[in-house]
C-alpha cells in the first residue's frame, strides 16, 4: 500500500462509532455509481465488527479511511466479502486492494472450507479478485440462499436481475473455490514432479509456468472486459425497458459465453 500511515486491520467492538460514516459512504457511492451494494444499516456493520467478521482501515490518527464485511450463506457453504468501500479522500493509494487481500485472509481463516464470491460491477475490484485467485463464473454458480438474493432488492438494478430470473445481472460475479485451487496445486505440482524426472531442465520450467488447465482467461483481458461491461449495461437496461422482449435472451448467451473465456 502507497500510504504507510493507514492500518488495514480486522475490525472490533472498539471501532462501532465508525459505523454511521461507513454506512452514509456506501449509500453515496451507489447512488453515484448509478449501480448498488445491498444497503446496510449502522446497527449491522455495527454486529460485524462485533462478531468480528470485518476488515476496517485507518490512519494513525484515527482517521476512517476504509471498509469491508464476510456473510456467510448456505450453511456457510459460500462466503460473501461485501461492502467494500473506501473514503474517497483517500481512493488511488492502494487501499481497496490491502482491504480486499485482509477480509480474504480473514474469510478463509474463519471459513477455510468456504466458497468465496463476490458481485460487482467496478473493473478494479475485479483486478484484485483476479489477483486473488477468484475467477469470473455464472449466477447459477452461486449460492442459492434466498437471503442472500433478498439484499439486493436495495439495488436500483433489482428489477434487472429479477427479470432475468436471477441469471444475470450489471453485476459480475466471480468465485474463489478452495477445493478446485488445492486441485490445481496438486495438478501442477505432479505435472512439475513428472517433468523433473524426464527432462529436469527444460521441461520443469515449461510446467512451472503453464497455468491450469480450467483457469478463464480473465487476466490481460481487462481492457476488453470493460467494454464488455459497458456493453452488457446497454443492453440489460434496454432490455428491462421493455418487458417480454425476446432479445434478452439471445444478450444473456453472449454474457454467459464471455464469462467462459
Amino acid at each position: 500500500m502507497e500510504n504507510k500511515d493507514i492500518i488495514v486491520r480486522a475490525a472490533t467492538a472498539d471501532d462501532k462509532h465508525y459505523a454511521q460514516t461507513i454506512t452514509d459512504e456506501m449509500e453515496a457511492s451507489a447512488k453515484a455509481r448509478g449501480t448498488g451494494i445491498a444497503k446496510r444499516s449502522p446497527e449491522y456493520v455495527q454486529l460485524k465488527m462485533d462478531e468480528g467478521k470485518a476488515v476496517i482501515a485507518l490512519t494513525a490518527s484515527g482517521e476512517w479511511v476504509g471498509f469491508c464485511y464476510i456473510e456467510a450463506w448456505g450453511h456457510e457453504k459460500f462466503v460473501a466479502n461485501s461492502g467494500l468501500i473506501v473514503n474517497p479522500a483517500f481512493r488511488g493509494h492502494g487501499v481497496a486492494k490491502a482491504i480486499k487481500e485482509k477480509i480474504f485472509e480473514l474469510s478463509r481463516k474463519k471459513y477455510p472450507d468456504a466458497k468465496i464470491f463476490g458481485l460487482t460491477t467496478g473493473l478494479a475490484v475485479m483486478k484484485i479478485n483476479s489477483d486473488l485467485g477468484y475467477e469470473p463464473v455464472t449466477y447459477s454458480e452461486l449460492t442459492d440462499d434466498e437471503e442472500f438474493w433478498k439484499g439486493c432488492r436495495s439495488c436500483v438494478n433489482y428489477e434487472v436481475l429479477m427479470s432475468k430470473n436471477r441469471k444475470n445481472c450489471l453485476c459480475t460475479a466471480m468465485l474463489y473455490d478452495p477445493v478446485e485451487k488445492a486441485k490445481e496445486i496438486e495438478e501442477r505440482a505432479a505435472k512439475l514432479l513428472a517433468a523433473q524426472q524426464a527432462q529436469p531442465a527444460v521441461k520443469a520450467a515449461a510446467v512451472a509456468v503453464e497455468p491450469p488447465s480450467r483457469k478463464r482467461k480473465f487476466k490481460g483481458n481487462f481492457s476488453l472486459f470493460e467494454r464488455w461491461m459497458r456493453y452488457k449495461k446497454y443492453i440489460l437496461l434496454k432490455a428491462a425497458r421493455k418487458s417480454g422482449s425476446g432479445g434478452a435472451g439471445a444478450s444473456r448467451k453472449r454474457f454467459f459465453l464471455f464469462s467462459w473465456l
